[in-house]
């Protein structure tokens, strides 16, 4: 019988961070496509981080920045009673930030690739850079959109290091699939750890499909 109390959980996670990701991202890499500051370099690598540091390392910091004797541990129990570390919440923050890049970086190439020349034309009819974003790069970037979407909903259904560092393995709060998965495991239930694996490994492989899918059959063409 499969558990479905980590399966809802884990596509919360998902689609929570996935849609939070779209309001924080896109600005973000609308700017890195945008600028010529010389502190573009050092967001993009700071963006870009969580692709090399071990999930382990950026749980481990994330714990000492949630626990409740910190400014922002101590600010969150203020206003909600409850600590930071060890909850959903907890959990989503750390989802945002090691999936960050999976969004910025195709949003980053889709509004690049749209190229300066249209942004410079519509401006030279006095269009605002808001109206040349939504009017313009926005629809031009569906592509981009979509990929990164995907990409950000499927790596945050697969987390397990941070989760496991900044949430536990609390029922109905923070154990997600790819804990319950290593639960099993530890337990020597090896038929649950096979179903929720399988699970996981068909949705991933399905996720990459469509977007080579799509990416065929809609390519770039921006002239």
């Amino acid at each position: 019988m499969v558990e479905f109390g980590p399966l809802i959980l884990t596509l919360k996670l998902s689609l929570v961070v996935t849609v939070l990701l779209l309001f924080i991202g896109t600005p973000l890499a609308w700017w890195l496509s945008c600028t010529r500051s010389k502190l573009k370099s050092f967001i993009e690598a700071l963006t870009a981080l969580p692709l090399v540091l071990p999930p382990t390392v950026l749980g481990f910091y994330l714990l000492i920045l949630f626990n409740p004797t910190s400014p922002i541990g101590s600010f969150w129990i203020n206003i909600t009673g409850e600590s930071l570390s060890f909850s959903f919440f907890g959990i989503v923050l750390a989802s945002v930030i090691y999936s960050l890049p999976f969004m910025v970086q195709p949003l980053q190439s889709a509004f690049e690739n749209v190229g300066f020349e249209i942004r410079e034309a519509a401006a030279s009819l006095r269009a605002s850079p808001l109206d040349v974003f939504i009017k313009i790069v926005a629809p031009l970037s569906k592509r981009g959109f979509l990929t990164a979407s995907i990409l950000t909903f499927a790596h945050t259904l697969g987390e397990f290091g941070i989760i496991l560092m900044v949430g536990g393995n609390i029922p109905g709060r923070t154990k997600v699939m790819s804990i319950a998965i290593y639960e099993h495991v530890e337990t020597l239930d090896y038929n649950q750890a096979h179903i929720l694996s399988g699970m996981l490994l068909v949705f991933s492989f399905c996720v990459l499909f469509l977007i080579y899918t799509f990416n065929r059959r809609h390519p770039l063409n921006v002239g």
